[in-house]
């Protein structure tokens, strides 16, 4: 029996920021970001648009009603919580009707907490082989204005359904992971904001990989040479490829080397469109993979590195399935296009908007474009979402 994805969704905001409205508005030449970063533009959020609503928009894109009745647990990995003891997957799990009988739960370290998810969801099937766990990563990087990290916004959500037998990839039960305490990048309860080391993260990063790698390579006798492609977290796409170089022997054969660095492009198509979504980035590079790649066949192995701030990372792999393009998509990059895009001060104007609740804990907000899903009004300090009419 195998174990793995049988199905991927996504979702994102419906409004743009395109880095070179930034870059004007910010006196920064457009390559800064688009050659520096390898991003052109940004997926943001408006106040009726949060991780309960992009998850709960990406996982409907992909589960049946059979599923709905066979998924025994519901998992959302984010960084972005909305409460700080009830879980979004509480929300999730009602706004999709999933059967009741289903344990729904909330997972966070940093970007890494997807995996985690992913780990969890493979010990679930195997010892329930007819059931399903639904797993999404959904987040909104969010950055201070004119800050350092402006430019690596994004919001967006992946969800994955794991099954045995599944029909996308299959898990290969080579997980490598690795634990470190360290303030690269974190978020106090106090701030709405998170506090970055940049240079530091990257470093941490980049060591993680080099370690996390060594010690798999230690374990599986593995070399690159066994990997059709490799997926990359992707807190901006520069830093990954960056990534991707390192683990890159000098002696590497130069088509081989040419080959990975065309897949590599492939994963970051959407990302460079959308910007980070902390705990997805990773899966929806594979997304992108999976998706614009031309050359990857049934038996295919993919390498993942998952890195989480803090900091968690892992590195482990996914073996394609016979007919795995069937259940993809070729026309994302059309949704993607259809997002209204931001004038700065538009942009601003959404960065900045928060619930003004009355004594009693109430507010509504102002009509805006969201997925299927909209977060509608807080009553009585209780978050009231609605299923969008048109769905």
């Amino acid at each position: 029996m195998t174990i793995g994805i049988d199905k991927i969704g996504f979702a994102t905001s419906q409004y743009v920021l395109k880095l070179e409205e930034l870059a004007q508005a910010r006196g920064q030449k457009i390559e800064k970001y688009t050659t520096g970063l390898m991003l052109d533009a940004l997926s943001i959020t408006p106040i009726t648009e949060d991780i309960v609503t992009l998850a709960a928009s990406a996982a409907q894109t992909i589960l049946t009603d059979d599923d709905k009745t066979t998924i025994d647990m519901v998992i959302v990995a984010t960084e972005s919580g909305i409460d700080q003891s009830k879980a979004a997957s509480v929300y999730v799990h009602q706004l999709l009707g999933i059967q009741p009988f289903a344990r729904s739960v909330e997972m966070k370290e940093a970007c890494y907490a997807g995996t985690a998810g992913l780990n969890y969801a493979k010990l679930h099937v195997e010892k329930n082989p007819d059931r399903k766990v639904l797993v999404i990563a959904s987040d909104i990087a969010k950055y201070g204005i004119a800050s350092a990290g402006e430019a690596t916004q994004g919001a967006g959500a992946v969800a994955m359904l794991v099954t045995s037998n599944p029909r996308i990839a299959a898990f290969s039960d080579d997980n490598v992971a690795q634990t470190r305490d360290i303030y690269d990048f974190w978020r106090p309860n106090y701030s709405t904001t998170p506090f970055v080391d940049g240079i530091y993260s990257t470093k941490q990063y980049l060591d993680s990989l080099k370690t996390t790698w060594a010690e798999y390579q230690k374990r599986h006798q593995a070399n690159l040479e066994d990997f059709a492609a490799f997926c990359f977290h992707l807190p901006y796409p520069k830093l990954a490829l960056k990534g991707l170089k390192k683990i890159m022997p000098k002696d590497l054969d130069e088509s081989f080397k040419n080959h990975l660095t065309d897949q590599f492009e492939a994963s970051i198509q959407y990302s460079r469109k959308v910007g980070n979504i902390y705990t997805g980035s990773l899966y929806l590079g594979l997304l992108s993979l999976l998706e614009n790649s031309q050359t990857l066949q049934a038996g295919d192995k993919i390498g993942l590195f998952s890195y989480g701030s803090g900091a968690v990372s892992e590195i482990f792999s996914l073996h394609l399935i016979d007919g795995f393009k069937e259940m993809l998509r070729s026309d994302r990059t059309a949704d993607l296009e259809k997002r209204s895009a931001l004038s700065i001060s538009a942009y601003e104007k959404l960065f900045y908007e928060e619930p003004d609740l009355t004594e009693e804990g109430n507010a509504k907000f102002d009509t805006y474009d969201t997925g299927s899903f909209a977060l509608e009004q807080i009553q009585n300090h209780q978050r009231i979402y609605v299923r969008k009419e048109h769905d």
